[in-house]
């Protein structure tokens, strides 16, 4: 099936048409890099994207048809974007004076931005059987639970499925129980943007998910930056004018000069989504679910929480996660995260043969050591200060970790991947947080002056 790509189509004619280009940018479209005569910016009928009325409104319709939502809108600032605008659309439709949410601890560090920025309060929800700090599965149980016990109901839940390694929450529990209470669920899933099209979906807003964000750019054919916002049927039977209101909350955030490469790679991928994806990623998954089993067969331990996220347990021959990619780097091979103990690799329909052929001979090529067991520190109840808003605001100052214990951590120090921070700003830095800042080398952060 053939899907119209207004935004594409028209720069296309643009460029036919031979216009003099009397506005930005400032590249004129003549190449240098290659792609700049593709590069515009809100010409006479070009739309805008915080005000979709034309090509781009076309383009997210089209989208939203294919991700079955009530709207889909586009983000040229990654999922970073879509979540705050997600943060921002749910408290407009709160009854709440104070916008109240509960959220995994394993956020990303774009999450406690936006709390500072909205003044969102946070209530965590926090996994005491971590063995990582980029997991915290919460099970349906322990949330009904946790909301049962609370003095004050928060207006939504907020969690990371898939986490960075692949893990990959009950979305469907969860969903009931805060439905049960009439909360929203509001759900990153920055790295499954495929999962709607597998044989059985597994995407979150399919699953019962309210709001949801997909970086279209991790595993879809889309240029870095290129994401999504979905809005669910069920939101949209509840609350009205969601794609105004969403655009309205977009607008606090975004650029006003978004990038119209990326927008067009977004419209280009709904073609790609269309045209035998599904089949295409059907046989990925089973060539790396093959690929996971001959590893097996090598005494290497390793998962497919989640169909395209192979993720290898380097403690069982041996060798730490940063160990075995500086390894594999040697070999031609970036992987996507390494920590202590793991090693992440995300495929996708765009991986040929040769990848997967190059990836299994340098692990049977690889010299095993002896296995050993995970030690993880224990992830302690974080202890508040002040509000989020209150000390990512305040004056801070750049300190040593060691030197840390008992100041209030201001901007949290993270690394992008995975950008998950241990501890978040108001919290009380404890011996027992700085301990897992020295587990994962983090040498130096922000703390509120005194």
């Amino acid at each position: 099936m053939q899907t119209k790509t207004p935004i594409y189509d028209f720069v296309s004619e643009y460029i036919q048409n031979d216009m003099s280009r009397l506005h930005m940018p400032g590249h004129k479209g003549k190449n240098v890099l290659g792609c700049e005569e593709r590069d515009i910016t809100e010409i006479d009928g070009a739309d805008y994207l915080l005000k979709s009325e034309g090509i781009i409104k076309e383009s997210e319709t089209i989208a939203s048809s294919l991700f079955d939502t009530a709207c889909t809108i586009y983000s040229t600032e990654g999922s970073t974007l879509a979540l705050k605008t997600m943060l921002r659309l749910a408290m407009q439709y709160s009854d709440s004076s104070h916008f109240r949410i509960l959220a995994a601890r394993n956020v990303h560090i774009g999450f406690v931005h936006a709390c500072a920025l909205l003044d969102i309060d946070v209530d965590w929800l926090i996994n005491e059987e971590l063995d990582s700090l980029t997991s915290c599965m919460i099970i349906p149980e322990r949330l009904a639970a946790f909301l049962k016990q609370m003095e004050e109901k928060p207006d939504a839940v907020y969690i990371t499925s898939p986490d960075y390694v692949g893990k990959m929450a009950d979305i469907r529990g969860l969903a009931e129980v805060c439905h049960a209470h009439n909360i929203l669920l509001l759900v990153d899933n920055a790295h499954g943007a495929y999962l709607h099209f597998l044989e059985t979906s597994l995407h979150p807003i399919d699953l019962g998910a309210d709001l949801c964000c997909d970086s279209a750019h991790k595993t879809l054919p889309v240029l870095t930056g290129g994401a999504y916002l979905h809005v669910s049927k069920r939101m949209a039977q509840t609350y009205c004018d969601l794609y105004e209101n969403a655009k309205k909350a977009m607008s606090l955030f975004a650029s006003t000069s978004p990038s119209y490469l990326i927008l067009q790679s977004l419209d280009l991928c709904n073609t790609y989504l269309s045209s035998g994806f599904p089949e295409q990623l059907k046989n990925t998954c089973i060539d790396l679910t093959s690929l996971k089993n001959r590893l097996e067969q090598l005494h290497i331990r390793s998962y497919l929480y989640e169909p395209l996220k192979l993720t290898i347990d380097c403690t069982s021959f041996g060798m730490s996660g940063t160990e075995t990619a500086a390894y594999l780097r040697q070999k031609h091979i970036e992987c996507e995260y390494a920590d202590n103990y793991d090693l992440v690799l995300m495929m996708t329909p765009k991986n040929d043969i040769r990848d997967f052929i190059r990836f299994e001979n340098a692990f049977s090529a690889l010299t095993k050591k002896t296995a050993f067991q995970r030690d993880f520190p224990v992830m302690p109840k974080p202890i508040k200060a002040c509000s989020i808003r209150e000390a990512l605001l305040a004056n801070s100052i750049t300190i040593p970790t060691e030197e840390a214990e008992g100041c209030i951590c201001a901007c949290p120090s993270v690394s992008c991947p995975p950008a998950i921070p241990i501890a978040v700003s108001g919290e009380i830095l404890t011996k027992e947080v700085l301990q897992i800042m020295k587990f994962y080398h983090i040498q130096t952060i922000d703390v509120v002056r005194k």
